[in-house]
């Protein structure tokens, strides 16, 4: 059975029902948009207006320099991530990799793990300490 047509048997209007879609997507965007700005409340005040993050009131220059362990925990957080997605598919084929596998996966943990070892000695993950 085939469920779609050769490719030379396209037609343009044959696009016209996505071209529709996406012509009513762009409208029901643009209506929510200028509804909400026109129904929305308009009151201002400077608690209001002042930027706010992370339950953290802003003060000073937004140029203050970061502390380099923010973005070392992120790395860390990064290369954990990766090693589960890593992970995962090796788990699931285990027994179609075989040895070979199994010695890919134990070179990759020790590789890992010494990177690991190595933030540990870096002091990465201290965060009390000056």
């Amino acid at each position: 059975m085939l469920l779609v047509l050769p490719a030379a048997n396209y037609q343009p209007s044959d696009y016209l029902p996505i071209l529709i879609q996406f012509g009513l997507a762009l409208a029901f965007v643009a209506f929510a948009m200028i509804v909400s700005h026109l129904v929305g409340p308009k009151r201002h005040s400077t608690v209001k207006d002042a930027s706010f993050e992370c339950g953290i009131e802003s003060v000073g220059n937004a140029r203050t320099p970061i502390s380099v362990k923010y973005f070392l925990t992120a790395i860390v957080f990064v290369l954990f991530d990766v090693e589960v997605i890593f992970m995962y598919p090796w788990a699931v084929n285990f027994r179609a990799l075989g040895t070979d596998g199994f010695i890919a996966m134990i070179l990759f943990m020790f590789f890992l793990l010494a990177g690991f070892l190595y933030i540990i000695k870096k002091g990465i993950l201290r965060w009390n300490e000056a």
